[in-house]
């Protein structure tokens, strides 16, 4: 298949993803699909107990080292407004994130490294994840051994503010850590003209959103990166009640641990003085989510050099405060994840979000070039290790 076959064969892939997306643990006929391209290719598809996702592996010529190469497939229940003539087809759920165009780029990357098999010294892993976006996916995958005797992995995700060509390389933290709170402020309802015979949980729940959103601001050094946003209130039922009970949503961010335990006893304190002050009481649900996305400095200087060679624009991306749950796979082994310039009209999670489909096939590279480097600086670290200490070849 020459390069621009290719090209017309991942687009076609991203779009046919594109029209029948699949929410987060539902995505069977997704599964179905990326087997039977993996199959078709001649590319060993592995046991696995989780209902979706798919999980594969490629034995290089000689023994080495195994990369894995991983890629989210889950959509978004959103509603699409691109007018694409490939749009969603299914009723409020859409490729928002462009996972479908992660899967493509990683089909196409396995299409490339199976072509070129012989030149292997080594093993590929891939992985189509499941349900990254309710953020539990990784979590399962980990769990279900797929990780075992992986030596490091990489993952992408498109970028739509940057240009189709280039992409976002940096070591250290690139992706914040998420959680999320829910409170539950509990007082007693009363007739609104008669509020002294009441403990109002609207009162205590007002003075409570604005002192959390003072965390950041007065509790966390200003050298230091986080976010408390509370972005939801529910209470009451009718204009001339005060209800007995409200409840506040939100969620906290940062890229440093230490920070992120500071923000959650402070969220505590500040809950339990302010029931105390106005004589209620409350229940803190704390649902801690991925850890900071922390790219190892070694993987990120291999991959550049891919990067380079490959002809890629590359640019130190500023850390974004959104979450990813490859960040779980990073606690485990060496890990890289980078963004991938698709020169979008809007940003992640719009129902107007588009790629431009000329960067599928720069991924696809991308991704091989990367496992390829990855698998050659294993084999040279190896080789040196052995030298040293007088140890067989690679087994």
């Amino acid at each position: 298949m020459i390069q621009s076959d290719l090209q017309e064969y991942l687009i076609s892939i991203r779009r046919y993803l594109h029209q029948y997306p699949e929410l987060s643990l539902q995505e069977f006929e997704t599964t179905k699909f990326i087997q039977k391209q993996l199959q078709d290719t001649g590319i060993h598809v592995r046991k696995t107990s989780l209902k979706t996702g798919v999980f594969a592996q490629l034995q290089g010529k000689s023994p080495g080292p195994t990369i894995a190469l991983r890629a989210d497939i889950d959509a978004l229940p959103i509603e699409e407004q691109t007018g694409l003539s490939y749009a969603s087809k299914v009723k409020g759920v859409m490729h928002a994130c462009g996972h479908d165009f992660h899967t493509a780029a990683l089909i196409g990357a396995a299409y490339l490294l199976k072509k070129n098999q012989n030149k292997l010294k080594g093993n590929i892993r891939f992985i189509f994840q499941p349900a990254e976006e309710i953020g539990g996916g990784a979590e399962q995958v980990i769990d279900d051994g797929q990780l075992e005797g992986v030596e490091a992995i990489i993952g992408l995700h498109n970028k739509p503010e940057l240009p189709v060509g280039t992409i976002g390389l940096k070591a250290g933290p690139v992706m914040a850590s998420v959680d999320r709170f829910r409170i539950t402020v509990k007082g007693k309802g009363s007739h609104a003209a008669i509020p002294q015979n009441g403990k109002d949980p609207i009162l205590a729940s007002s003075q409570m959103v604005t002192a959390l959103h003072s965390i950041v601001s007065r509790n966390i050094s200003p050298l230091e990166s986080a976010v408390v946003s509370v972005t939801r209130i529910t209470g009451g039922t009718t204009w001339n009640v005060i209800p007995g009970e409200v409840t506040l949503e939100g969620t906290t961010r940062t890229f440093n641990d230490r920070i992120r335990e500071e923000i959650k006893g402070s969220v505590q304190t500040i809950v339990e003085n302010t029931v105390r002050a106005y004589s209620g009481e409350a229940i803190i649900d704390w649902f801690p989510g991925p850890p900071p996305v922390i790219n190892d400095t070694e993987t990120i200087e291999t991959i550049y050099q891919a990067a380079q060679q490959q002809g890629l624009n590359t640019v130190d991306p500023e850390p974004t405060m959104g979450g990813e749950d490859f960040a779980f796979y990073q606690q485990q082994i060496p890990g890289a994840f980078v963004f991938f310039g698709t020169n979008g009209n809007e940003d992640w999670h719009h129902p107007a979000f588009t790629i431009d489909e000329s960067s599928l096939i720069k991924a696809s590279y991308f991704l091989y070039e990367s496992a390829l480097s990855l698998l050659q600086g294993f084999q040279l670290k190896q080789d040196k290790k052995r030298e040293l200490n007088n140890e067989p070849e690679w087994k």
